[in-house]
């Protein structure tokens, strides 16, 4: 029988509610199936072993996970504890040192749940939504500098490479196109970013040649987030990056 082995991290707040009782539904999965087990090994990381040691996680966190098969995350942030301090320091850290580029979100109405869009059932919005996890403002490019003086500098760059590109957009391709409806909707800016959106766009439209047989469009990012209030079932499979994400 197949064993994986999963690291969980409940983190913060109702992290630790929600790792508890995922846990215990994945025992009672692979008991009902009987064809593979779990070992299920608990990492006690986040603000309140910030608190204790002055880090998120052990220098040594990334070298601890590599051998589990899978980490099952909770959340991270505390009010106590500085945003971007919780954020780079845990969840970040471990994406980007495992190069998690694909942040995956799917988005639907459970049957006999009630909509907080009006009209809006469940056969109206099934999507999922793919952002791209380890560029754009993602990339951590910046620093402050004359701390503290009236000429005080900070810079936060986003930055986005050809290669970085060209792989989520392969990926959201290829999602979209195992999907029924075979739809993406690709989220821009390149109104205003001239730059990096504007090579998004061009590296959207080159991937698109690959997989023809899936019908895809494009939005900027201020429609985006309106049609998904009064359109909901013109969209499927959405792609962006994270300073654009409308999920």
């Amino acid at each position: 029988m197949k064993s994986y082995r999963i690291a969980a991290i409940p983190g913060d707040g109702i992290g630790r509610e929600v790792i508890a009782a995922g846990v215990e539904v994945l025992a009672a999965l692979a008991q009902r199936d009987g064809g593979f087990g779990l070992a299920i090994e608990t990492f006690d990381w986040g603000s309140d072993y910030y608190r204790r040691h002055g880090v998120m996680m052990p220098a040594e966190g990334l070298d601890a996970l590599r051998g589990f098969d899978a980490i099952y995350f909770g959340a991270v942030g505390a009010p106590d504890v500085p945003d971007h301090v919780s954020l780079w320091g845990l969840r970040l850290a471990i994406c980007q040192g495992f190069d998690q580029y694909a942040n995956v979100r799917p988005a639907r109405i459970l049957p006999g749940i009630a909509s907080p869009l009006r009209g809006v059932t469940a056969r109206d919005l099934d999507w999922v939504i793919v952002r791209e996890n380890s560029e754009g403002e993602y990339a951590g490019v910046g620093g402050r500098v004359h701390r503290g003086l009236p000429e005080e500098v900070a810079t936060d760059v986003s930055v986005m490479t050809r290669a970085g590109v060209t792989r989520i957009m392969r990926f959201a391709f290829a999602l979209a196109r195992a999907r029924p409806r075979r739809l993406l909707t690709v989220v821009t800016k390149s109104n205003a970013q001239r730059h990096a959106m504007v090579m998004w766009d061009e590296i959207a439209a080159d991937v698109a040649g690959e997989f023809p047989d899936v019908t895809w469009d494009k939005m900027l990012v201020d429609a985006m987030t309106m049609r998904m209030v009064l359109r909901p079932p013109t969209l499927d499979t959405i792609v962006a990056i994270p300073g654009l994400n409308p999920g």
